[in-house]
């Protein structure tokens, strides 16, 4: 390939690619969080330790060598989980497996919600979409049943042992209940939400499941995607959030 005499060849052409792809999805995986300061921060930083290098500050360019020689382990530290879910939405993208969540079984989870919100039974149940919750699973009570509104509504019943944790729901079946989630440093003191609301963020953030939370305070339906919590959702609304986010 040419350009005014300047020959590109295809390899050129195929390493330019590769790269400018890999900073287009590293742009989409960080967008939202809270490495896209830190990215912000070491560009200056950058930026200053050329400028020092050209204008022969050898103390600035001294102290910013040995800073930059142990940032980037210190970022790694820093923000262990983004980087985790960041792996983690890479290593199983749609290209890999798509979320399975029949009409049928949707319907059940949607009608088990509204029901749970009108007697103000608190709840928590996490779909699994393509990123895998194997671990949380296992250190919950497994079960392996079809979903239904009865059985959710009796995991929930606040005199079961089972109520006190999240259900996991897997391809329409009910996984696991009983699960430990990680919980978000989101609304930490804050009265308005609860252990579940910062439990359904905290795995949203570590993974692209999409968790319901009924509130048993006040009944309120809320859905936590992408560390990001969406709030007092009636049925019609509920019922077509998951679907999109299922679609996808």
């Amino acid at each position: 390939m040419e350009f005014e005499g300047l020959t590109l060849p295809l390899r050129e052409m195929l390493d330019i690619g590769i790269v400018a792809l890999i900073y287009y999805y590293l742009i989409l995986l960080v967008r939202g969080t809270r490495a896209v300061a830190v990215i912000y921060g070491l560009v200056l930083v950058l930026f200053v330790f050329h400028l020092s290098d050209v204008f022969g500050l050898y103390t600035l360019n001294w102290l910013l060598t040995n800073f930059l020689g142990s940032i980037f382990l210190v970022v790694i530290i820093l923000f262990q989980a983004d980087i985790r879910k960041a792996l983690a939405q890479v290593g199983a993208g749609p290209l890999w497996r798509k979320p399975d969540l029949r009409e049928e079984a949707l319907e059940q989870l949607v009608q088990a919600v509204m029901t749970m919100s009108r007697i103000k039974m608190g709840a928590i149940i996490v779909l699994e979409r393509t990123v895998p919750l194997g671990d949380i699973v296992e250190r919950g009570v497994e079960i392996d049943a079809k979903l239904n509104k009865e059985l959710l509504l009796t995991i929930f019943h606040y005199d079961t042992p089972l109520h006190d944790g999240a259900v996991i729901v897997r391809k329409g079946r009910l996984a696991a209940a009983a699960c430990i989630l990680p919980l978000s440093s989101k609304f930490k003191g804050q009265t308005v939400f609860g252990t579940r609301h910062r439990a359904a963020l905290g795995i949203s953030e570590e993974s692209d499941a999409a968790t319901v939370v009924v509130s048993e305070e006040r009944g309120a339906v809320s859905v936590a995607i992408g560390g990001r919590l969406t709030t007092s959702l009636d049925e019609v609304r509920l019922r077509r959030v998951l679907k999109n986010v299922l679609e996808r």
